[in-house]
């Protein structure tokens, strides 16, 4: 009698109804999306780096300031060249002195034209070297490349800086665009004055929009990306620097049968007819991350299990939930 009731539970057990979730297809908009990252840059901006490797002496502490274009804004440690310029030009004053004493010699008929043309070739070579050395001054002075604000300023006096490392960042802070990369099997789909909806950690719950403005010409063949500048409205409360998702929309489809996305694994998907489930194959079309269109399969009145139940099988008992 024992080994009865255990197989009579356990044959309950197995029959027992499945407790699932269902909904109704729905009708609305499913847009095709082109999903990128970005960040949010000025449309006109360019970067200070130092050429040399040296002693930062001076900075402008001009953070968040308008400055006009040729503006010092930090000075790197320069005595040891403008020691040689100083011992150029002591040499220039006796080059230059050299160079007079042979002209006179030359129209006393005392030197030779020879002695002139060597005084002249010393003075013009140490004119050069002290043109070049004056050049090579202006390396330890970093000035604003154009006119706009400071917006954003790194480095303390005191450090070395090294060759390529960005001091400053200059440019205007309006208007904003976005710089997205985007893979290299998604930018046929994308053009430009496609709009696109936005999402930032910033901002969450609030939907943002821009526009696709440009497409570099070439891509990152190591990345197998391409570069994408998205124009944003002026009234955007996006920031520099702030990062972002970038859905491009593609395509949409207006008043499109629509299910969730996690009610399908692939074409298939289950219905609930009379307490029943039937695993039903539905031809889908655009793919969305929380709708996908329904083009053929299923019709609108039918209930859809969701999630898609992946133990589930095909006539099982099932029970909603509420019910």
């Amino acid at each position: 009698m024992a080994v009865l009731a255990v197989a009579g539970a356990a044959v309950w057990y197995l029959r027992k109804p499945r407790e699932i979730a269902v909904v109704q297809p729905s009708r609305g908009d499913a847009a095709e999306i082109v999903y990128a990252t970005g960040v949010v840059e000025p449309r006109t901006w360019a970067k200070v780096t130092p050429l040399l490797r040296e002693r930062i002496v001076e900075l402008c502490n001009c953070e968040g300031e308008p400055v006009e274009r040729g503006a010092v804004l930090a000075r790197l440690d320069s005595r040891q060249p403008e020691s040689t310029l100083a011992e150029l030009r002591a040499r220039h004053k006796s080059a230059s002195s050299d160079y007079d004493r042979a002209v006179a010699l030359v129209e006393r008929r005392v030197s030779t034209e020879q002695t002139l043309d060597r005084a002249r070739s010393e003075l013009n070579q140490v004119e050069a070297l002290i043109a070049g050395q004056q050049s090579r001054l202006e390396s330890y002075v970093l000035r604003a490349p154009m006119s706009g604000v400071v917006l954003r300023q790194d480095g303390e006096v005191g450090e070395v800086a090294e060759p390529g490392t960005v001091l400053f960042w200059v440019g205007e802070p309006k208007p904003l665009q976005i710089e997205a990369d985007v893979n290299e099997e998604d930018i046929p789909r994308v053009t430009v004055g496609q709009r696109a909806v936005l999402k930032a950690d910033a901002f969450p719950g609030q939907i943002l929009e821009a526009r696709v403005e440009s497409i570099t010409p070439k891509g990152d063949p190591v990345a197998k990306t391409y570069r994408v500048h998205l124009a944003l409205p002026d009234a955007t409360p996006l920031r520099i620097g702030m990062t972002v998702e970038v859905n491009i929309i593609v395509h949409v489809v207006s008043d499109a049968l629509l299910v969730p996305t996690s009610a399908l694994r692939g074409e298939a998907l289950f219905i609930v007819e009379n307490s029943i489930a039937r695993r039903r194959k539905v031809k889908t079309g655009i793919r969305g991350a929380s709708n996908t269109q329904i083009l053929s399969g299923l019709e609108e009145t039918e209930r859809v299990i969701v999630p898609f139940a992946e133990e589930l099988a095909d006539g099982a008992i099932v029970k909603e939930k509420g019910h």
